[in-house]
């Protein structure tokens, strides 16, 4: 058996050499997870070739760059790339937001995974938690959902869009928490993804967006039909009680509050990804985020 030691505030700690996580930790461009796996057991080989029962997680790295140079040095480049990411200091806080089925959580567990990144949290979680604090009779719009909240404001503005003016309502009440927990995962150095409609460019404060180890995407689906198929496709799942009905009822509220985001993304400078293909979507965040953190310009 072959163990990998890591050092942890000063206590050395091993585990043993597994090819399924080396394989996940390779397929880092998408090169499917037979060929990942492939790799891992060539890796193994040359482990076990070189006599080697025992190698820290630094050496491991080492010897899995080396070998995917001789395979394909694009991927060796990535792989040293994400490497410097993973081992960077300081957390990594990803937002990702968009209008209701543009498939924020989707994307949010899909790049996790290529990044490995353990913390996920959903600003519907967030509202959830701040529903049970404030009282429907304090702040109505909260117990509604992001496309119908305008249906609670008392007093609508004259010179604003009522559904529009409905979402930022509701989006402003959650964006305290979202705040709350980026100043958290900042002072605890905690690295985490934050998903959901309610993560608005422009809502969260200018002095917390200017911190170096933070990154917004806003995800958008420019055509509408591809848009309602992936309501078809959420309702499908037997766990989502909100029915398919209630969502083609709102549709044209979800598709307003969609073009707030974008115009609030080109005015905040968040990137925009038209969410058509999973692995494209992941493939311009991991770019966007290793230029801005590592300094690499083309990694795809």
């Amino acid at each position: 058996m072959i163990w990998v030691t890591s050092n942890v505030d000063g206590e050395e700690y091993k585990e043993p050499f597994s090819k399924g996580i080396m394989s996940r930790s390779l397929n880092i461009s998408y090169i499917g997870s037979k060929r990942a796996y492939e790799l891992a057991s060539e890796i193994e080989e040359e482990l076990i070739k070189k006599d080697m029962s025992v190698i820290s997680r630094d050496e491991l790295a080492d010897i899995v760059l080396n070998h995917l140079i001789t395979v394909d040095p694009k991927i060796a480049e990535k792989y040293k790339s994400l490497r410097l990411l993973r081992n960077s200091k300081k957390p990594l806080i990803i937002l990702i937001g968009g209008s209701s089925g543009v498939g924020t959580s989707s994307m949010a567990f899909e790049l996790a995974n290529r990044l490995r990144l353990k913390n996920i949290i959903s600003t519907d979680m967030i509202r959830e938690v701040m529903r049970k604090i404030v009282s429907k009779d304090l702040s109505p719009v909260i117990h509604k959902s992001s496309y119908d909240a305008y249906e609670s404001i008392r007093t609508p503005s004259l010179k604003m869009d009522k559904i529009v003016e409905g979402f930022i309502t509701h989006a402003d009440v959650v964006n305290v928490g979202i705040e709350a927990i980026i100043e958290r995962s900042i002072k605890e150095g905690i690295s985490i993804i934050i998903e959901g409609v309610h993560v608005v460019p422009g809502f969260i404060s200018k002095d917390l967006m200017e911190n170096n180890n933070i990154i917004m995407f806003t995800l958008m689906i420019d055509d509408e039909e591809l848009h309602k198929q992936r309501f078809y496709l959420r309702c499908s799942q037997p766990w989502v009680k909100r029915s398919l009905e209630n969502y083609m009822e709102n549709f044209e509220s979800i598709r307003k509050t969609q073009d707030f985001f974008v115009e609030q993304a080109k005015i905040y400078d968040s990137h925009i990804i038209n969410n058509i293909e999973i692995n494209e979507t992941i493939n311009q965040m991991v770019s966007a985020i290793l230029e801005k953190f590592v300094g690499v310009n083309d990694v795809r």
